[in-house]
């Protein structure tokens, strides 16, 4: 796949497209934003409009549905014996792409501060549905969506999150 220079979220139709350095779409993919809306506040379990960058790549070459708590890996896999015992776990999964916001008091700094909220771009349960809000902020994806990004951006990358 092509490098992707900058990702744009749009909220209100629930996808995501990634863009090369001549702003040509070079990916796009179904995702899920959270349950509560859009909204900047710590606590609130919005997604953050406004313009991030990706802070930190966590999960580089771990398995498929490998399960984080704290961005660190349990050693646990995601399968539905897990899902049955633990049916209330907000599920971060495969890889994580931490967002950073870029915009002082509106995403960056304070009571709005995207990345002391925790919020990232992640994968998900197969059993989760995409194109409907259902996060608690995060931006969720498919499994194999998650790779394929993953591999495609650096630290740094632009991702703008949009109503």
């Amino acid at each position: 796949m092509t490098l992707i220079s900058n990702i744009k979220v749009i909220v209100s139709t629930q996808q995501m497209f990634g863009y090369d350095r001549q702003g040509k779409e070079v990916y796009s993919t179904k995702i899920a934003t959270a349950a509560n809306g859009v909204g900047q506040r710590m606590g609130s379990e919005c997604t953050p409009l406004g313009s991030h960058r990706i802070r930190a790549k966590i999960g580089a070459g771990l398995p498929m549905n490998t399960v984080f708590v704290g961005r660190r890996p349990t050693g646990e896999i995601f399968d539905q014996r897990l899902s049955e015992k633990f049916p209330k776990r907000d599920w971060i999964l495969t890889r994580i792409l931490w967002l950073c916001g870029n915009e002082i008091d509106f995403n960056r700094g304070g009571s709005v501060d995207t990345q002391r909220r925790y919020i990232y771009i992640h994968g998900a349960p197969d059993s989760h549905t995409m194109g409907i809000p259902s996060s608690h902020g995060c931006v969720k994806m498919r499994n194999q969506d998650i790779v394929a990004l993953f591999d495609s951006v650096a630290v740094g990358t632009t991702v703008k999150i949009i109503n």
